[in-house]
């Protein structure tokens, strides 16, 4: 049952705020903490506007570096997404939810304030994963969604994920026109704003996952959160699916004492390793800070990239639905093009862009039946899904296809994939004001290299790809990606040869030597 709080704010204070001088509406990207300014002015840095959500460094005690925003700057960004959500024409009901984080709820307070000034009716579920923010848009019914979240970005991050068109989130244009709305401070604050809290929803979504959902197998199943938000779901959610559930960093705490909880890091994969060969498990899962994304590691302790997962679970979904389309992105393996058991399934796959938003948007234009990220974000439609990227949906799906491959273990299952040899995805730090440039001038060397014929890792150029940075494929298949992060100060490397070791580690070094003429490029966060 929700609870109704009497708020309305006042026209006649809504009046006087916006005869007041705009520079206090206006926000800045310089002001400092511990001053008068930081209390009165809104801070907000253009660069944390990314290509489809909001990130922004906000700080905690412990850190000595600037921050990006201020709880004024998230009212003005409150104030600018209720704007936009108005100008386009949705109904003004939104949904709002936060993650574990020391400073979240606070963040989310004042980005409920600026919605409230611009009319929209908050609807508040409290400490959420993104893809329950998602998911109380259809229970709601509601066209809108602002998720509080810094998803798997270290502690004294925060951002948001916002969306007015379920089960889609925003895109370039839309974060171009918020972040116009926003630095300009544009905002109509036409007032009429509510609040709802909505109780227990955590409960509906729980629900709502197992629903008429029960495996038979026996499945062990090692469930890691890297003391993140979805330590205070996944368990439970597996347990009531059927699984014996060894919890590995569940506890709720938002200093991430033991490592970030990223199932794209080898850190976490490496525990989720330790973990399940110590207790025998079947399988080991690992969510990341907004359970919007799911790692895996076999019976045998390997630790299967998520496209290689992806490639499983398309094998097992193609199997049960004839004609079947996929969609993945540019950072995933060759074998959803080139494996014979989709081929003979009839199976088709489309490339496309890196992120969240992309493929969602991608996966619902081709009414797809699923898309696959290198990053574990997988997108489900009906039956199995709504559209959006949900990391238990995903554990759900896997532990289904164990419960329906009863004489084959993850190992059996991941052997039976062709070789092909991969990279983590590698991520060297270059700023943010720095990181398309760099992308665009690796993208001309490239370019020039094919052009003249110049050879890479000893073998012409066949192929580049340019829908998302740059994949630069050789004469034997083995190709190397280079992209901007787009919710870091990063890039991204990935490289994957279906030949040797040797031809893999070739490529990284070729395509590293490319990216070392650039001096804004720093050290990686990981390699192989």
């Amino acid at each position: 049952m929700a609870t109704r709080v009497a708020f309305r704010h006042n026209d006649a204070a809504i009046a006087a705020a916006i005869e007041s001088p705009s520079v206090f509406f206006k926000p800045t990207d310089d002001v400092s903490p511990n001053t008068f300014a930081f209390e009165t002015m809104p801070l907000v840095k253009a660069t944390g506007f990314r290509e489809y959500d909001a990130r922004w460094w906000f700080g905690h005690p412990a850190s000595n570096k600037a921050p990006e925003l201020n709880l004024m700057g998230v009212q003005a960004l409150g104030m600018g997404l209720g704007t936009l959500i108005r100008r386009k024409g949705v109904a003004p009901g939104i949904v709002v939810g936060h993650d574990f984080r020391s400073y979240s709820m606070g963040i989310k307070i004042a980005l409920t304030q600026g919605l409230m000034a611009a009319g929209a009716q908050v609807h508040d579920i409290g400490l959420a994963l993104s893809p329950m923010a998602y998911f109380a848009q259809f229970a709601l019914d509601l066209p809108s969604v602002a998720m509080v979240t810094a998803s798997h970005n270290e502690n004294g991050w925060t951002g948001v994920k916002m969306g007015c068109e379920r089960p889609l989130t925003f895109g370039p244009d839309e974060m171009s026109a918020l972040k116009q709305i926003v630095l300009d401070g544009d905002f109509d604050l036409v007032g009429g704003g509510s609040y709802q809290f909505v109780e227990n929803f955590r409960q509906t979504y729980v629900d709502d996952l197992v629903a008429n959902k029960r495996i038979k197998r026996k499945l062990k199943v090692v469930a890691a959160c890297g003391n993140g938000t979805a330590g205070a779901f996944a368990p439970e959610v597996l347990e009531r699916l059927g699984c014996e559930v060894v919890p590995l960093d569940t506890e709720l705490d938002f200093s991430f004492p033991r490592y970030n909880p990223n199932p794209e890091d080898m850190e976490m994969l490496h525990a989720i390793r330790d973990k399940v060969l110590e207790v025998g498990a079947n399988v080991g899962l690992g969510f990341d800070g907004d359970g919007d994304r799911c790692g895996v590691v076999d019976n045998e302790g390997n630790e299967i990239f998520a496209d290689k997962v992806g490639v499983m679970l398309a094998r097992d979904i193609a199997g049960q639905h004839g004609d079947a389309q996929f969609v993945v992105d540019v950072k995933s393996t060759g074998l959803f093009m080139t494996d014979e058991d989709l081929k003979a399934k009839g199976a088709r796959t489309d490339y496309w862009k890196t992120g969240h938003s992309y493929i969602k948007r991608r996966v619902k234009e081709l009414n797809a039946i699923a898309g696959f990220e290198k990053s574990g974000h997988f997108f489900f439609n009906p039956p199995i899904g709504r559209g959006y990227d949900d990391g238990l949906i995903t554990a759900i799906a896997v532990c289904e296809m164990l419960d329906r491959n009863t004489d084959q273990s993850m190992a059996d299952l991941y052997r039976a994939l062709p070789v092909t040899y991969g990279t983590p995805t590698m991520s060297p730090h270059c700023d943010d004001d720095k990181k398309y440039g760099v992308v665009e001038r690796v993208t001309a060397d490239f370019t020039d290299m094919r052009d003249r014929k110049e050879a890479i890792a000893g073998q012409q150029i066949v192929d580049l790809v340019t829908v998302n940075g740059i994949r630069v494929t050789a004469e034997d298949g083995t190709w190397g990606l280079v992209r901007a992060s787009s919710n870091k100060p990063e890039l991204v490397v990935v490289i994957e040869s279906p030949v040797s070791s040797e031809r893999r580690r070739a490529m990284f070094e070729a395509v590293d030597a490319v990216l070392r003429k650039n001096p804004e490029v720093g050290a990686y966060n990981q390699t192989f």
